[in-house]
């Protein structure tokens, strides 16, 4: 049912973008009408939020251009709810201040409030965030300050195509409260030294789709948050990164659950981990269930197959007390490839709630690096239903200690 509910999503929301395109008959180009300046240094701002405005006064369908050209945007809030759909046509390249003093708030670019919004054109946001990246983020709190290069607050029925956003301060892309949003064709591109730039981060939200899209960045290539549910992610190319993850989960109080995952046809290469769920030890309760990945490719990726209920960065929690997380109906299904790390199958669940209806289906990855040896497979507090191929066998290595992890 979930599977096929997300389908529709993304055929309602395709066929929203068509229709909506065709039509417009409203068009608001920030050069001609509003007076922006493609130079690089003119502040793109009052020409956009003058544009928006007077599109978003309109019950017909309109349409706002950024042509092409560079243009400096030093940020803006783009707010409805609008009386009528909204096509952003971005065709050129919008660049934001380099100096992440400039930002009073962590974000460049925001999106709330709005039902039928379509976001298209080949163009690309740039968060010029290379002055942001030489700080740790575990002894402060300078990178959750940072701004992130897109916010999508709370949208309704969204279409974001052919769209490419780089160089982000922070997370690339934040997607809190949505409904039914699809990513289609969209280009993350970040540097593998870009701290804490989750390339697309969902949460709290029901019903968004990645589809068909290229993920280059510093930490989680997609990342899912509690609340998460019927999310589906398909075709995806991710690396340099952190992989595929859902979690962390566990570490703030009334986390809202997460369901309906599917994870499939994606291929990662030299990432830090494959696919993941991760919750901190000592944590709140809460649940994850129903999440799914199939049909993934791994080139030289470490942790192909992660299950981490023992997630504890910079040791910041308790590793003596389980997590209170509950993880259920998950399948890894139809996974090849090569590991970086030995242990290419680590399914840790927690001694409080072990991990139910896990199944293991078609594995075959092979152990690359320098330790002697054939790729290993670990299970502490689970035991996974096993059918076709278990490469490395399953469960036959002893369990690891609690230990940190990035």
């Amino acid at each position: 049912m979930g599977l096929q509910w997300n389908i529709a999503v993304i055929l309602s929301s395709l066929l929203l973008f068509t229709s909506t395109t065709k039509a417009q008959s409203n068009v608001f180009n920030v050069v001609a009408k509003y007076g922006a300046k493609a130079d690089g240094k003119t502040d793109l701002n009052q020409p956009l939020l003058d544009a928006w405005k007077e599109a978003c006064e309109l019950a017909t369908p309109s349409k706002i251009v950024i042509p092409k050209g560079t243009f400096f945007l030093s940020e803006a809030k783009l707010e409805g709810p609008c009386k009528g759909p909204i096509d952003l046509q971005v065709q050129g390249i919008v660049k934001a201040p380099a100096d992440p003093s400039a930002f009073k708030e962590p974000s460049w670019v925001v999106f709330s409030n709005i039902e039928h919004f379509t976001m298209s054109g080949g163009g690309t946001f740039d968060g010029n965030g290379a002055a942001a990246w030489g700080k740790k983020c575990a002894q402060n709190k300078y990178c959750a300050e940072l701004p992130i290069n897109l916010r999508f607050n709370s949208l309704t029925n969204a279409m974001i195509q052919d769209i490419t956003t780089k160089d982000s301060k922070q997370f690339t892309v934040n997607v809190i409260g949505c409904k039914n949003i699809t990513f289609l064709r969209f280009t993350v591109s970040n540097p593998e030294n870009s701290l804490n730039t989750d390339g697309i981060h969902i949460g709290r939200s029901n019903g968004v789709n990645i589809t068909n899209s290229n993920i280059k960045t510093g930490d989680d290539c997609v990342s899912l948050g509690d609340g998460s549910q019927n999310v589906i992610v398909h075709g995806i190319t991710c690396g340099p990164g952190h992989g595929i993850s859902i979690g962390s989960l566990g570490k703030f109080q009334n986390e809202e659950p997460v369901s309906g995952i599917r994870i499939s046809n994606c291929t990662l290469t030299n990432t830090q981990n494959g696919v993941r769920i991760k919750s901190w030890p000592a944590s709140y309760p809460g649940s994850a269930t129903d999440m799914h990945f199939e049909n993934i490719v791994m080139n030289n990726v470490g942790n192909p197959i992660l299950i981490d209920q023992q997630y504890c960065p910079w040791n910041q929690c308790n590793l003596k007390m389980p997590s209170k997380i509950k993880l259920s109906k998950i399948s890894f299904k139809n996974i090849k490839g090569t590991s970086s790390n030995q242990h290419a199958v680590k399914l840790i669940c927690s001694s409080g709630f072990p991990c139910q209806d896990v199944e293991l289906a078609d594995i075959d990855i092979s152990y690359k690096g320098a330790d002697q040896g054939p790729a290993t497979s670990q299970c502490l507090n689970v035991k996974p239903k096993l059918s076709g191929k278990q490469n490395p066998s399953a469960c036959s290595s002893p369990a690891p200690l609690p230990q940190t992890a990035s």
